[in-house]
């Protein structure tokens, strides 16, 4: 199976809907991708995935979160690179947004549409968050 996975948003309860998606299906042996797009590029930026906002009025969650030993969004992104997830930060974005590929977490590819597209074009599942 191939999962193909675009996130174009960047608070904390998205990097928890990609990340838990990419690891759940790159354990059953799929192979996954994920284009980090726009706000979605704080999911991998080494400072910004530590310190994601939480939407208004959820700041309960954090501890529902550490009760249920729910993993913190940096080890996600570290367990999501162990399990071989293909992560393709937008070179557009990152020129707009002046970011280096240095300023994101080890073993991302940069990358266009177009990479994405011909790592999507035969996926199985295809998502956007």
């Amino acid at each position: 199976m191939k999962v193909a996975i675009i996130a174009a948003n960047g608070g904390m309860f998205d990097a928890y809907k990609v990340f838990n998606i990419a690891t759940a299906a790159a354990a059953t042996d799929a192979e996954v991708g994920i284009f980090f797009t726009f706000e979605g590029l704080n999911l991998i930026h080494k400072e910004g995935h530590k310190n994601l906002p939480m939407p208004a009025g959820t700041e309960h969650f954090q501890e529902g979160f550490k009760k249920a030993n729910v993993p913190p969004v940096e080890e996600l992104v570290s367990m999501a690179t162990e399990m071989g997830v293909k992560m393709i930060a937008c070179q557009m974005t990152m020129d707009v947004m002046s970011l280096e590929k240095e300023q994101f977490v080890e073993g991302i590819d940069v990358g266009g549409a177009v990479t994405f597209l011909t790592f999507a074009k035969d996926a199985d599942v295809t998502l956007t968050f």
